[in-house]
């Protein structure tokens, strides 16, 4: 291939890469970040934003170019010449892709085995779902009860889910962390809460008629505050 060929190629991928990265970055597609867990989701979800734009820039350079360079003319009906393959080139689309979903593999189990640590002395709570309703009760505090989740800021919580009929799914955005509950097993959600606030809490999986309605919130709470409530009798 000549230099000039590969200086237009490069070009070429270097707008679409352009392209392909203020689509990325210049809209806020993500909510804001609330616990440790959630930056640690976002970096795995830009480092493979980044290697889908770095492969895009390839094909979208390959494909334009190769549309404007050998183009033919409207009346020609003619083929093309036979061409054979490149063993240089098909070891380079193999091993590439591969190193880089293995670069991918590693990095979200490093990230996945970080969020699945609880941390010393952590919170339990018991997350109850039904049809068309979330409800929760702390172990650690006489068993109580509360329509809301409450949690305290910058503590390690572990979330034991139940569902008491279908299969619903456990979700805050801001969280970024989702777990299925499943009737008949109790899977467990570590989350540390970082920033004070309100929350949407969302079920995720079609579960009847009322699944758009199953919502409920998070309220993340200074520990001293959540002290006070969680002490208190009652909801």
């Amino acid at each position: 291939m000549r230099r000039g060929s590969i200086v237009q190629l490069i070009v070429i991928g270097v707008l679409a890469g352009a392209v392909a990265s203020a689509v990325a970055l210049i809209p806020n597609w993500l909510p804001s970040s609330a616990s440790r867990e959630a930056g640690r989701i976002d970096f795995v979800f830009w480092f493979v934003t980044g290697i889908c734009i770095f492969v895009f820039s390839i094909v979208a350079a390959v494909s334009v170019y190769s549309v404007w360079k050998f183009r033919v003319k409207p009346d020609d009906d003619s083929d093309g010449p036979p061409i054979h393959g490149h063993t240089g080139l098909e070891i380079a689309w193999t091993a590439v892709p591969a190193l880089l979903v293995t670069a991918i593999a590693i990095v979200s189990a490093i990230v996945l085995a970080k969020d699945d640590a609880a941390g010393a002395n952590p919170l339990r709570v018991n997350v109850y779902a039904q049809q068309f309703f979330w409800s929760f009760s702390y172990p650690g505090y006489g068993d109580k009860k509360s329509d809301v989740l409450r949690l305290p800021v910058n503590r390690s919580v572990v979330l034991e889910g139940h569902s008491k009929d279908v299969i619903h799914s456990f979700w805050v955005p801001e969280f970024r962390q989702k777990q299925d509950l499943v009737p008949g097993l109790t899977p467990t959600l570590h989350i540390t809460p970082n920033k004070v606030g309100t929350y949407p809490l969302i079920c995720t999986e079609l579960c009847g008629l009322g699944h758009a309605l199953m919502r409920s919130r998070v309220v993340v709470m200074e520990p001293a505050a959540f002290d006070k409530w969680a002490s208190r009798k009652g909801a």
